[in-house]
């Protein structure tokens, strides 16, 4: 049934004002970036200027390692997706097939264990990692960001396997697959688009994640914004140009990545809402 033309037009407005809300502090920052510097706080704010690129050529001379850790940001996010999303279509393919009373206690752990503040189980976690030796390197971000994330993976893809028929995995074993088989040649492709769905949420945290980093990274798997927060903190003050323009730098791959998996993130969202 079409709805009355009224409530469309509220519709539209809600979703343009939302649209204006979310977007408004990104292009602020991103436009703030180009401004010479005594234009960035000025009131009421200068909209129309001559753009200069000397926050991104003062960026380059005087942060250089921000480029490097960019790399170092884009490994762990890398890993840690590859991980988590792996891992969470594993346990989401027996969550699905399999009802057990220990099953069902781990499906319940998962949900409750995303109700912890990282702060709780990052500090008792430090004296064992130091004592590992795996202080500063790109592995333990990497496994702390896709363990962070598999509890949620695990419940976003048993929606996916959920709706994949039985059938097929039994025709399969009939054929001579065994589960391994079963779960690489029919689970994963009819579950590639939740997959994705969970990459996205992974790469996205695991770019901006800051207190896992701060805590377990100092200089050689240091990530994007542990700089970001030296630039704040610097000591002959806060270049606000050059401190937009790094943070546009950062945002800019991330939000272009959202963006193209935008509509496997929507399917994600609402995997098994319309399921009988």
């Amino acid at each position: 049934m079409r709805r009355p033309w009224p409530l469309r037009v509220l519709r539209a407005i809600a979703f343009a004002a939302v649209a204006v809300w979310s977007a408004f502090p990104i292009a602020l920052v991103v436009l703030s970036s180009f401004k010479p510097s005594r234009d960035v706080f000025v009131f009421p704010p200068v909209w129309l200027f001559s753009p200069t690129f000397e926050n991104y050529s003062a960026l380059w001379r005087r942060w250089p390692d921000f480029f490097a850790n960019l790399g170092n940001s884009l490994i762990v996010a890398v890993g840690a997706t590859l991980l988590a999303v792996l891992a969470s279509a594993m346990a989401a393919y027996v969550h699905s097939r399999k009802r057990t009373r220990t099953l069902a206690a781990a499906a319940f752990f998962m949900i409750f264990i995303r109700l912890i503040p990282p702060i709780v189980v990052t500090l008792p976690l430090f004296p064992l990692v130091n004592a590992l030796r795996l202080n500063d390197t790109h592995f333990i971000l990497i496994v702390l960001y896709a363990t962070f994330f598999v509890s949620m993976g695990t419940l976003i893809l048993k929606s996916f396997v959920d709706q994949i028929p039985r059938e097929l995995d039994e025709a399969a074993m009939v054929d001579g697959a065994g589960v391994w088989a079963v779960f690489r040649r029919v689970i994963l492709p009819l579950s590639a688009q939740g997959m994705v769905a969970v990459a996205v949420f992974v790469v996205v945290f695991a770019w901006n994640e800051f207190l896992f980093a701060f805590i377990f990274a100092t200089t050689k798997a240091k990530t994007a914004p542990l700089v970001l927060s030296e630039m704040t903190g610097a000591v002959d003050g806060v270049e606000w140009g050059v401190l937009f323009a790094a943070t546009t730098v950062q945002l800019l791959p991330i939000l272009a990545f959202v963006v193209l998996a935008q509509k496997y993130l929507i399917a994600g969202l609402t995997a098994g809402a319309t399921k009988g």
